[in-house]
């Protein structure tokens, strides 16, 4: 029998869904597949729907916790590590690769200590704690935007991994090509919602003479959706607004404009199908790393970058402005966006997982 690829990822969507998009891939090849991550966080119901086998692991986030939780770490730390050992030695994988975030600890550890070959890859421009310690273990580093990594001067830029079908949206100069009417405008505001745009881009929308007037769809979470609703009524601005949208691909073949936050998944699915975006990075994400990760499309000129601040100061109403009345403008950093997308990113992940684990 085939040995396995043990993927070690959970925590958020951005973390999970790539990791969700190399397991596809090694699937395609023939390859096993084992996820490794909390038994009660999104990978598990990810991986359940996707029919991978499921090794849990109990283990919560460090940083930002109170002092009971700093004291009973080492104990929580150890109890997840063993159930890792227990879990590789049982499987006995090929290699493991750590997609990220607190989840992705244990099993990395665990590969390293057991003499399994491990890979990680640092979905954001700023590497995230647990891989910069990771990396030392590592022998591969993989990473999602061309910057250097902290310890890892042979760290290998492959992008981000996104999902199969948004890979294959048509490009921005087939789907783009001869579209009239309104600008189709796309605001994500995550699973959660995003308030500041679900409270901010009805008002601004408003604002814009009618014969600039966008067609919009909103996705703004299932907390705040009746919020998102109700500035749009009270603005007096016509718009299908959602808490989820399941199909992310039609969603931005759908779109002329994007805008939304810059978390490292939605900045590589931006740049894979080929979309001009307005980019709002959160404003409390850890290092920053959000306005990090936007640069990578900003720089491009396929996008621009607004400040949380600055949207009360009139910054989204001067860029739409100036975008809205200008089809050709949109086309081309759309172009731009494509041109920066690494839609292979999956498989290049799980080409280096059979290389390794050779």
């Amino acid at each position: 029998m085939t040995a396995p690829v043990i993927i070690t990822a959970g925590g958020t969507g951005g973390h999970v869904f790539p990791a969700l998009a190399v397991a596809e891939a090694l699937r395609e090849a023939d390859v096993p597949v084992v996820w490794m991550g909390t038994p009660h966080g999104l990978e598990a119901r990810v991986a359940g729907n996707a029919g991978i086998p499921f090794e849990p692991v109990t283990v919560r986030a460090l940083r930002g916790r109170g002092l009971r939780d700093t004291l009973t770490a080492p104990w929580m730390l150890l109890r997840a590590l063993l159930q890792a050992l227990a879990a590789v030695r049982r499987r006995s994988p090929r290699a493991v690769l750590g997609m990220g975030g607190y989840a992705s600890g244990p099993g990395a550890i665990a590969a390293w200590l057991l003499r399994r070959p491990l890979i990680i890859h640092e979905q954001n421009a700023v590497a995230g704690m647990t891989n910069q310690r990771l990396a030392r273990m590592a022998a591969q580093v993989l990473t999602g935007f061309d910057r250097p990594f902290p310890g890892a001067p042979a760290a290998r830029f492959v992008g981000n991994p996104v999902r199969a079908a948004v890979a294959a949206v048509a490009p921005p100069q087939e789907r783009l090509a001869g579209r009239e009417g309104p600008v189709r405008v796309l605001v994500l505001g995550g699973s959660l919602g995003a308030r500041a745009l679900n409270e901010t881009v009805p008002r601004v929308l408003a604002g814009l003479p009618g014969g600039v007037r966008p067609e919009v769809r909103h996705q703004a979470g299932e907390r705040t959706l009746a919020v998102a609703r109700q500035a749009y009524e009270q603005a007096e601005v016509d718009a299908e607004v959602m808490p989820f949208i399941e199909d992310m691909a039609a969603a931005y073949a759908w779109a002329d404009l994007v805008i939304c936050r810059a978390g490292a998944l939605t900045v590589a699915e931006l740049a894979a199908a080929g979309c001009a975006a307005v980019l709002v990075p959160y404003p409390y994400a850890v290092d920053d790393h959000q306005a990090a990760n936007a640069a990578f499309l900003v720089d491009a000129g396929a996008a621009f970058m607004l400040r949380e601040p600055e949207l009360a100061r009139g910054a989204l109403e001067r860029v739409l402005s100036e975008l809205l009345g200008d089809r050709d403008r949109l086309r081309a950093m759309a172009v731009r966006a494509r041109e920066k997308g690494r839609p292979d990113a999956a498989r290049a992940v799980a080409d280096v997982c059979l290389e390794v684990g050779a």
